[in-house]
Formats: structure tokens, C-alpha cells, sequence
């Protein structure tokens, strides 16, 4: 290794990093790095996908952040005014690494803090969370907008300095210098040099990339425009004076600093330190609240074969002639792969959460999916459809060859199903349930609409082009270059405006917005932030759930357990409906 990027900004930089993961993970690969951070603005999002795609090439992650510091506490809701001593700049940025698991954590929990506590504008932290969760984390000082650097750029090397001797103490000998040679940062290089020399601090080189060629400047240029709400025309966009700050080669890297040199040297030196590793294929069952000495496995078992006595009696009294061994051999067959898999505590808390709602009088469906082939499910008054008389089969839905983890999705009223989350809340704790994230993506109608207007088109030209995209397909739009192949008014008009096809080409596929799953649901058997960060959406409803910063995939893979509460307006529909017959 001649070389490692630790400060690098992927697509999960919403609409400021250009980076999809895949290839930037080939593009290490190819330059021959043999490991790549991913550190982006305020979030972990991508932490799960990046991990695996860079395991599977051979290259090594590493997981990191470019947190939002607030210049005085996180829970202050004003803009810091400018003085004789700051500028009045905002918040600072810091790089933090997991360096270990302890690390990994403490970032979990950073962030958590960042949204929950510290969202004004950016999540933001504080010095004092900071170095109370300061064990496992390796901390870079950060770009034009870092502490050290915000600083220099106002001539007071004093303070300068006397910030870097606290971020010294508060990391001791894990904290590092950051140079970069990016036309941006160059010009302050030599002073965090000699602050290096005085303070005794290691330096490290870094280029803040947040694309991976050069040519992707301009397309990045106009992805910061989509989020602004600015033109290109616009003279007051925001914008970075430089089209370096793509993920260089080590070659290139030791060009601009020498071969030998002890930043470089650091970047490999970070990377070798750095010991963590996602424990993938370990579930986290949350655990069903029963009495004291109560064994999980005997407890499901006893219920329902219970449940199953009530539910062959409801079946006699509606046909007489009927194979009660059939239920018998079934429900003998079923139990012990829910024992075996460890499913016992996970069926407890669906019967339990759905038995609530059905004992405050809030409509269930009668169950979807796969589920309904099980026996022990209808037994638990999980679902509502006789999986025998039926001949729908339980191994579809567990059997000790599937390798992911089944879930049940749960249909419930429309008007009412957050009563069902806040009991499970409420049981389980603030700290232990919390909803999914999912994201948005520019999609190649939308990347036309969004470049139209940057470049300055009007609606009714851009209008006119995405009109002629061919009708979506099972409810999904065609990839652009699909389109086009399947339009030839397209690709005319893409000989008529060449910018605005190159640019959409390249922005196509990332993505632009998070918001909360409408269904998913984790519960966990300890508190989340141990195992996720939390996310906090714009509306910050105080009485919703928190939000995990991983997506669906990500959650299960790191073996947290996922529950889908749909809320169905047809099952509102109905219950009106009898209500108004009964009436």
C-alpha cells in the first residue's frame, strides 16, 4: 500500500457527493488501493453497502463520517455571530474513523446525539459529547470548513494551534493533521505543518473527494445546484473553485506530496490500524416480555397449542367431517423449526402486538405473504386463514435452509395503526424500536427535469422531452439509456441539447432525499445506537419513532429483526362500511 483515501464523500452525501458506491469501490481496485474510507456529511447511511461491496472486491473499508461540530453547544438553536475571534462560518467539519468496535459505536451513538439533540439546519455534536464518546474513534482535522482550518484562514495561528493541542488531548495519539492539494486547501498546508512541528502532531494527506474523476466536476457542479435550488447561471451559487477534488490516484496523490512523504505514509499507517468488522449472520431477537423464569420456547409451544384446541373447535362447528391428525401432525412438524431457529420469541411478540389491536377494537387484516402457511400463525391468532383446509405450505415461509430472515407483515387501520407502534414502544423501550429509512433516487425522468432547469431551460422544454419517455413498465420507469433506445424522438432531442443528456447520464442513479419506510419496523433485544445509527426525519414528530440510518437490507443484514406495520386504507374502508350497514 503506497497510499489510502480517508476522506472521501459518497451519493449517501445527499446531492453533494457524486460517488456511487460500486464504482468507486472498482476505481480503488484498479488504482491499486488496497483499502478506502467512507466518511460522509452527518450520516452513516451507506456504512452497511460499502462494507460488503469493498469485502467482496478485496479491498478494505473503512467506516467514518464527516461530522457538523456546532461552535458552541448542539442543543443551541441561533447562527453563531461573527466576531473579533470567528467568523461566524457555521459549524466546523471533523473526520472521524471507527477504529474499532468501541469506535463504531461511539460514532452510532455521535450521531444519534447529532439528529435527536443537535439537528438545527446540519445534525450537529459538540466538544463536550465529543470527548465523552472519544474511545476507538481516529480523528482527522478536516477540510476549509474544519476548526483548525477556519482558523488559519482568519491569520490566527494562536488559536489555530490551541485547537489543535485540545483536539491532541482529547485524542491522544489519534488525532492527525489533514493536508490536502486541492487548489482549495493548498494554500494552508505549510501552516498546519509547522502547527504539526509545535504541537508534535502526525499529518496526514487526504482530497476531500466528492467525485471520481476530474471530469465529473461540472456534472458535480450541477448536482449542488439541484440541491440549492440555484442555475449555473447564477453567480451566486454555491460552488468549489477546483476540479481536483476526485478520488486521485496513489500516483497522483505522490505526485503532489513526494513518494516518501509522511502524510502518505500516514494514510496507509490510519488504514492498518484500523480494526473493524460488521458481525454479520448474529441475530438480534428482541426479547418477549413474559414473567420472570419464563422459558420463550415452552411458552410459544403452550399457546399455541392452546390457540389450536379453539381453532379446531370453530372448525368442527363449521364442517363437521373434517382430519383433526392432519392439524396435529402439522403443528408437531412446525414447532420445532420455530424452536430451532429461534423464532419462538419473535411469533410471542407479533401475537401479542396484533392481539392488542384487536382488543381495543383496531381492524387487523387476516394476514399476507407467505405466513399464512403456517400453522402455529393461525393457532397464535396471527393470521386469520386456515393453513391446512387450504394446502398452503409452512416451508415457504421458515425452513432451516432459507437464509435470510422471514418477517410477517402485519395489515392494520389506516387511522390507527400508530396506536399499535406506540404500544410496542411503550413495551419494548424508546431506545430499543425504531422505524426504517429508505431513500430516493434521481431517476432518469427526474435527472432530465432537475438539469433542464439548472442549465436554465424552461418547464415547457423539459416538459416536452420527458413527455416523450416511453410509458413506465409494471410501475418502474426505463433506465435513460433504455429510453432512448426505445424513442428516437429522444435521442433527437438529445443531439439538440447534448449538456443536458451527458449531465442527466451522470447523475442518474443517485440519490436525492431520505425519508421513513412506510412499513418497517425493528425491535431489538438492546439499545439500537449499539448496533445502528438513528436518523431524525425533517418533521421531527415528537411522538414517532426514531429512524435507523440503514436501509431495509441494511438492518437485516446486520441482524436486526424487522417487522412491517402496513397501514391499509381498504381495511379503514371496510370497518366503516359494516359500521354504516350495522347502522
Amino acid at each position: 500500500m503506497s497510499f489510502v483515501h480517508l476522506h472521501v464523500h459518497t451519493q449517501y452525501s445527499l446531492l453533494d457527493g457524486a460517488n456511487k458506491i460500486g464504482p468507486l469501490i472498482d476505481h480503488a481496485k484498479a488504482s491499486g488501493m488496497e483499502a478506502i474510507a467512507m466518511t460522509d456529511h452527518g450520516n452513516m447511511f451507506g456504512a452497511v453497502e460499502f462494507y460488503q461491496k469493498a469485502r467482496a472486491a478485496g479491498v478494505k473499508p473503512i467506516i467514518g463520517c464527516e461530522a457538523y461540530l456546532a461552535p458552541g453547544k448542539r442543543t443551541d438553536r441561533t447562527q453563531v455571530p461573527r466576531s473579533d475571534d470567528f467568523d461566524g462560518g457555521g459549524n466546523f467539519h471533523l473526520i472521524l474513523l471507527a477504529q474499532n468496535r468501541e469506535g463504531y459505536r461511539n460514532l452510532c451513538k455521535l450521531l444519534t446525539t447529532a439528529y435527536q439533540d443537535g439537528l438545527y439546519y446540519k445534525p450537529r455534536i459538540d466538544k463536550e459529547i465529543l470527548a465523552e464518546l472519544s474511545g476507538g474513534l481516529i480523528v482527522l482535522s478536516g477540510c476549509l470548513s474544519g476548526e483548525l482550518a477556519r482558523w488559519l484562514r482568519q491569520d490566527r495561528m494562536d488559536k489555530a494551534r490551541e485547537t489543535a493541542e485540545s483536539y491532541a488531548k482529547m485524542f491522544p495519539g489519534r488525532y492527525y493533521l489533514e493536508l490536502q492539494d486541492n487548489k482549495l486547501h493548498s494554500p494552508y498546508n505549510e501552516a498546519l505543518r509547522e502547527i504539526g512541528k509545535q504541537v508534535g502532531l502526525p499529518l496526514v494527506a487526504t482530497n476531500d473527494c466528492h467525485y471520481l474523476h476530474r471530469e465529473d466536476a461540472k456534472a458535480h457542479e450541477v448536482l449542488l445546484c439541484i440541491q440549492t435550488g440555484k442555475t449555473m447561471a447564477d453567480e451566486t451559487r454555491w460552488r468549489f473553485d477546483t476540479d481536483e477534488l476526485y478520488v486521485k490516484t496513489p500516483e497522483e496523490m505522490a505526485s503532489a506530496f513526494g513518494a516518501d512523504a509522511e502524510e502518505l505514509r500516514n494514510s496507509v499507517e490510519i488504514a492498518r490500524r484500523i480494526d473493524f468488522e460488521f458481525e454479520f449472520g448474529k441475530f438480534h431477537f428482541p426479547v418477549f416480555k413474559s414473567g420472570p423464569g419464563v422459558d420463550l420456547d415452552a411458552e410459544m409451544e403452550r399457546r399455541a397449542r392452546e390457540g389450536l384446541t379453539a381453532r379446531l373447535a370453530e372448525i368442527r362447528a363449521r364442517r363437521a367431517e373434517f382430519d383433526e391428525s392432519q392439524y396435529q401432525e402439522r403443528i408437531d412438524r412446525e414447532i420445532p423449526v420455530i424452536r430451532d431457529m429461534g423464532f419462538s420469541g419473535y411469533m410471542l411478540i407479533v401475537a401479542d402486538f396484533i392481539g392488542y389491536a384487536r382488543g381495543i377494537g383496531i381492524p387487523v387484516g387476516p394476514g399476507r405473504g407467505s405466513v399464512v402457511g403456517s400453522l402455529v400463525s393461525y393457532a397464535l391468532g396471527i393470521t386469520e386463514v386456515d393453513p391446512v383446509e387450504h394446502r398452503l405450505l409452512f416451508e415457504r415461509w421458515l425452513n432451516p435452509g432459507r437464509k435470510s430472515m422471514p418477517d410477517i407483515d402485519v395489515d392494520f387501520c389506516f387511522e390507527r395503526r400508530d396506536e399499535v407502534l406506540e404500544y410496542v414502544r411503550k413495551k419494548y423501550g424508546d431506545d430499543r424500536v425504531a422505524q426504517i429509512i429508505t431513500f430516493g433516487t434521481i431517476k432518469g425522468k427526474q435527472a432530465i427535469r432537475d438539469v433542464g432547469r439548472v442549465l436554465g431551460l424552461s418547464f415547457a422544454e423539459t416538459d416536452k422531452i420527458v413527455k416523450l419517455y416511453p410509458a413506465p413498465k409494471q410501475g418502474r420507469d426505463f433506465p435513460l439509456a433504455d429510453a432512448l433506445e426505445m424513442e428516437p424522438r429522444l435521442k433527437a432531442e438529445r443531439k439538440l441539447h447534448p449538456d443536458l443528456f451527458n449531465y442527466a447520464f451522470k447523475l442518474e442513479g443517485l440519490l436525492r432525499h431520505a425519508s421513513r419506510h412506510a412499513a418497517g419496523v425493528v425491535i431489538s433485544d438492546q439499545p439500537l445506537t449499539d448496533l445502528v445509527p438513528l436518523y431524525v426525519d425533517k418533521e421531527r414528530d415528537e411522538a414517532a419513532l426514531a429512524i435507523t440510518q440503514y436501509s431495509m437490507k441494511g438492518v437485516e443484514e446486520i441482524g436486526l429483526i424487522k417487522f412491517d406495520f402496513l397501514a391499509l386504507k381498504n381495511l379503514t374502508l371496510i370497518t366503516d362500511t359494516l359500521a354504516l350497514i350495522k347502522a
